[in-house]
């Protein structure tokens, strides 16, 4: 399932500045639904080239930029996507497709063939898997505040809490020791179709620059 491209603009900001914004959003907004008690844990699984294509685009800066990731919430391994990012410029959209646990420990395994009876994502996947050599590089666990306001289809979220894992053929072990990331800051990422909300943009005080931070590339420095 392919979304269209949204603007997507990200910020790391603080403890204190957290607290101000989901005030003001929840004056305005309505949480999301799958989210338990306003929240819910993520955990993905990032993939890339044996020479870090996707890390070395993310730190250049490069315009247009894709990622594959596999991803599931709140330690549910029943509810588990592969997602493909791509990026250009400040808009953004995501494929994605679901996955199985047992499907997960195949591709973990080295096993890929099967992925090319699946829908066209996976057999994508398989593509860059055999072609690109991409494997798994770095696991990225964080915990996240969704907010939704539905004029402009916007989508904010709050990212803390960001901790990653050593022993990324463990992704779907829960009890996997992760350490936080050093310095990790409060993220927060505004997702809007056409326009923003003025009352939305005052929420979130959105500078006129955006700062970048990638989850993914902090995580690296573990490697």
């Amino acid at each position: 399932m392919r979304q269209d491209y949204r603007h997507e603009v990200k910020h790391p900001i603080s403890y204190s500045d957290m607290l101000d914004i989901r005030r003001r959003l929840s004056a305005i907004a309505r949480r999301d639904d799958h989210a338990t008690e306003g929240r819910y844990y993520i955990r993905s699984l990032y993939f890339d080239t044996p020479d870090d294509t996707a890390l070395r685009e993310k730190l250049m800066g490069v315009a247009r930029r894709e990622k594959f990731r596999i991803r599931c919430y709140d330690r549910d391994p029943g509810f588990i996507r592969l997602e493909k990012k791509t990026k250009i410029g400040s808009v953004g959209t995501k494929d994605q497709a679901r996955l199985s646990a047992e499907q997960v420990q195949r591709i973990l395994a080295g096993e890929s063939e099967f992925l090319l009876e699946e829908d066209p994502l996976l057999k994508e996947f398989y593509t860059v898997i055999r072609n690109q050599r991409m494997r798994p590089a770095v696991i990225v666990d964080y915990t996240r505040e969704p907010f939704i306001y539905d004029p402009g289809n916007v989508r904010v979220t709050l990212d803390y809490d960001i901790r990653t894992g050593l022993k990324v053929q463990d992704m779907l072990d829960f009890s996997l020791p992760t350490v936080p990331v050093k310095d990790a800051p409060i993220i927060l990422e505004v997702k809007w179709d056409a326009f923003l909300p003025e009352v939305i943009r005052q929420a979130v005080q959105l500078p006129v620059r955006e700062q970048a931070y990638s989850k993914y590339a902090a995580c690296r420095m573990y490697d």
